[in-house]
């Protein structure tokens, strides 16, 4: 599963709780997507440290060869 397909698939697991906190005003689930925003920032972050590595990886092999 590629890495935008799996951010795809968090962000549409949020939906029901954005719809109940935004649009029926619904306190429990505002808490809720405050959770999921912040599993959202772990896995964006967790992506941009493999980003990194993966640069660093390659610049390492074209340096190296």
């Amino acid at each position: 599963m590629s890495r935008f397909t799996e951010l795809q698939e968090l962000l549409n697991s949020f939906e029901k709780d954005f719809i109940k906190f935004y649009e029926k005003g619904n306190k429990s689930a505002g808490t809720r997507v405050r959770k999921d925003m912040n599993d959202l920032k772990r896995k964006a972050q967790d992506i941009r440290k493999e980003i990194q590595e993966i640069k660093q990886k390659a610049k390492e092999a074209e340096g190296g060869a």
